[in-house]
């Protein structure tokens, strides 16, 4: 698997990462090793979680696989803090004290003195961004992270965040794909001009970008859950609908799946340094890592561009 340098800082990190929202929740704790194992084997290297996913259950199954399955150090371990749940809703809390224990309880069921990219999750319109980055310095002059950065945050936050903080933020989250360019209008740009890496999140438009929804909402997708509909509801609107239509058409005449080329789509788009994917199954990902990606022809880009240009 290709590894590339994130943004201008001196980690490397493979063209996907391995998300682990699902585990601990859609995913059970024998399938999550199964998918790590596949994916090691494949070459990558970076797990990425949070103290979020699922209540802090996704960070103790990362946990326990390493120093067995992997040793710590093989790996680039990224976790985020500043959004849990309280009764059951998310709450942001990017407070200093908010965000140091929760990254203290992230080490604790991590198992690990340290991570190697630490990240503040969302934006926090309540507390100040100095306060906010305060706890990413603090984080790096005591050893607990290597490299820091910040997630879901819009251009003008990255940048402000940016001149603020004492330490290099090396990378920002965003999500990225076919039917999320968003990120192309002030983001990326600003990513590009500070030196920050970009990691896309959802580089397959949170599932429907593998045609698996053009037939309708199978039942055992998320589409078809009680709690995670609403996840994916947004991408079977009608333009959506549209821009699948066009990438699956673009898949047979290449004799490709629509998955590859969503996947080469984003991954050669510019600033984007690491797609990172969320399986929920070792069969997902076993598909995922099947796709090859390839540089498309530029009428293939140029269509899929054209349609899937965020409106004005």
């Amino acid at each position: 698997m290709k590894h590339t340098r994130l943004g201008n800082s001196g980690l490397k990190v493979p063209c996907l990462s391995l998300g682990t929202m699902a585990w601990g929740e859609e995913t059970n704790e024998e399938s999550a090793g199964l998918m790590l194992r596949k994916y090691l084997d494949a070459g990558g290297t970076l797990i990425d979680t949070a103290a979020l996913y699922a209540d802090g259950n996704s960070e103790a199954i990362v946990g326990s696989f390493l120093g067995e399955m992997v040793p710590r150090q093989e790996v680039t371990l990224v976790s985020k803090a500043g959004v849990g749940l309280c009764k059951g809703e998310r709450e942001i809390d990017a407070s200093r004290g908010a965000m140091l224990r929760s990254l203290d309880a992230s080490l604790a069921r991590l198992g690990t003195d340290y991570l190697d990219l630490w990240l503040a999750h969302t934006w926090d319109a309540e507390v100040p961004l100095e306060e906010t980055l305060s706890a990413l310095e603090y984080a790096v002059t005591s050893g607990r992270a290597r490299y820091v950065g910040v997630s879901n945050y819009a251009g003008w936050q990255l940048a402000r965040a940016a001149c603020l903080s004492r330490v290099p933020l090396v990378a920002v989250q965003a999500e990225y794909s076919l039917v999320r360019r968003s990120a192309e209008r002030e983001l990326i740009p600003a990513a590009a001009a500070l030196g920050t890496g970009v990691m896309a999140w959802a580089p397959l438009g949170r599932g429907v970008l593998t045609g698996k929804y053009r037939g309708g909402v199978p039942a055992d997708s998320r589409g078809a859950s009680e709690t995670r509909s609403g996840y994916v509801a947004p991408y079977l609107e009608p333009r959506p609908s549209r821009i699948v239509d066009a990438l699956a058409t673009a898949a047979r005449g290449l004799d490709a799946q629509p998955l590859d080329l969503a996947l080469s789509w984003a991954l050669q788009q510019p600033g984007i340094d690491t797609a990172v994917i969320g399986p929920r199954t070792p069969a997902q990902l076993e598909q995922i890592l099947k796709s090859v990606p390839r540089r498309m022809p530029a009428e293939i880009v140029s269509a899929l561009n054209d349609i899937s240009a965020p409106p004005a």
